[in-house]
């Protein structure tokens, strides 16, 4: 009995680490989860984004320590080798690519989760089924919901992803009966997956689900146009979080099923802000096939002049100017021109002019995207104006400049009823005394048409690069400065 004891012993003190790994790992999990809630309460408002982003990281990592020291993991080979595959195609991902591209970067982190997702669900349909004992229902009826959500994001993001990349048309790309199709196809998918629930033993019903499942994720894309593309990539966020939520339950892991419900959740009330912006509806930009090239009902007839003018010019007229205001725009973006819109507005500041910047909903493409890029740098946050507030300043202000912004400024918004932006929520910069844009063409914008604000009587044009301009009127300024 004596050789016992030490045995006895041994496998008390391996059961008591086994017990502590194991608390460790919910404790690291329930903290991941109050990181998350922080991370998303803190992003919401731009003098907060940053801390909300890193609280948001340290979360991530709690939660990866804490799906490290679950008792389920057996060995560390493949895991450590999925990290070194993601940090690869990671690292580069957020180093290298610029701001502008934030929106393409969004749908292939869509695609690599929902990927994730539909192949987790994929491999526990096939466990489930060498099992002798049956899958419970509603176990199963979640992993064909698992599959169905994490399959159709995974290749409705890639679609999102070509359009926004231009390697695809950003148009519409439509044909009669297509809605009828598109339902019927993901009908079909949704009638295997309750089949599969039922009769979980019909394999051959498992790789039409998810055949069925990306080709409705493809179609889904095809008819919405690059206009629309942020809140489809908002939406399908939301799809990707669901499908996350969904593996949680299937791998019995609350840490997934919370954060993917908050991903889920926070995805949705995106897309219902974006949609509200530009004031349209969920079936809209779905079924609506926005984007394409048209000329509206107002523009139609005689087509109108403008009136190009110069950086030296420009600059003369801030500087009579009391009060200015900036409206930045995805042109910003592209041309990379916060840092000499900053010079800028130091110029203007230096005069005592009254500067601030009027930032759309979704200028840029994305949310937050022009208060990122005017963060970085370093513009007060006080000078960020949302549209709602800005609008009451712009009958008393003495210039607006417009940088790149297109659809958001367009006055045809406010009153032509065959414009598809209209009814859109826009920055009033029509009213403002006197209206100076940069462009580097006059194509139209994300909605195909033509913008009357570059026509009026009071809007000087000023052609080129919006990061070369800006900085030539800076110099202009600070030269007269000098004077």
């Amino acid at each position: 009995m004596t050789p016992a004891i030490p045995m006895l012993a041994s496998t008390a003190s391996q059961t008591a680490q086994h017990d502590l790994t194991y608390a460790v790992g919910i404790i690291s999990y329930l903290f991941a989860v109050a990181c998350f809630i922080l991370a998303l309460r803190w992003l919401s408002a731009p003098t907060t984004a940053r801390r909300g982003n890193i609280i948001g990281q340290v979360g991530m990592l709690a939660a990866i320590v804490g799906a490290l020291l679950q008792h389920n993991v057996i060995t560390y080979e493949w895991i450590i080798l999925g990290f070194v595959l993601g940090g690869l195609v990671g690292a580069p991902m957020a180093i290298w690519m610029p701001m502008t591209h934030v929106p393409q970067r969004t749908a292939l982190s869509h695609a690599f989760g929902a990927a994730a997702a539909a192949l987790v669900g994929t491999a526990h349909y096939y466990l489930f089924i060498a099992e002798p004992l049956r899958p419970h229902p509603v176990t199963m009826g979640i992993l064909c919901f698992e599959v169905l959500l994490g399959a159709l994001t995974t290749t409705g993001s890639l679609m999102a992803f070509g359009k926004l990349q231009d390697l695809l048309p950003t148009r519409p790309m439509v044909y009669k009966g297509q809605n009828f199709v598109n339902l019927s196809v993901l009908a079909a998918a949704v009638l295997c997956g309750a089949a599969l629930t039922i009769w979980p033993e019909q394999q051959w019903l498992f790789p039409i689900l998810l055949l069925l499942s990306l080709a409705f994720g493809v179609m889904l894309i095809l008819p919405i146009g690059g206009g629309d593309m942020p809140t489809v990539i908002a939406l399908l966020n939301s799809y990707a979080g669901l499908s996350a939520s969904m593996m949680g339950f299937v791998l019995d892991n609350r840490l997934l099923i919370i954060a993917g419900a908050l991903d889920g959740a926070s995805g949705f009330i995106l897309s219902i802000v974006m949609c509200k912006a530009m004031n349209r509806s969920f079936t809209n930009v779905l079924f609506g096939a926005f984007g394409q090239v048209q000329t509206s009902a107002a523009g139609a007839g005689e087509k109108k002049s403008v009136k190009p003018t110069t950086p030296e010019e420009a600059a003369g007229i801030l500087e009579a100017a009391r009060s200015v205001i900036i409206i930045p725009g995805y042109g910003m973006a592209v041309a990379q021109a916060q840092h000499k819109v900053r010079e800028l507005y130091d110029q203007l500041n230096k005069r005592g002019v009254d500067v601030k910047f009027a930032i759309h909903p979704v200028a840029g493409r994305m949310p937050g995207h022009m208060n990122v890029l005017l963060a970085e740098a370093e513009i007060p946050y006080d000078r960020l104006v949302e549209m709602e507030d800005i609008n009451g300043d712009m009958p008393q202000c003495d210039v607006a400049m417009v940088i790149g912004a297109n659809d958001v400024v367009n006055p045809a918004a406010r009153h032509d009823k065959g414009s598809p932006i209209y009814g859109m929520p826009i920055i009033d910069a029509d009213k403002a005394r006197t209206v100076m844009a940069i462009k580097r063409t006059m194509n139209p914008g994300f909605a195909g048409i033509d913008n009357e604000l570059y026509t009026l009587d009071h809007t000087l044009m000023l052609f080129g690069d919006a990061k070369g301009v800006v900085a030539a009127v800076a110099k202009e300024l600070a030269e007269n400065n000098g004077h």
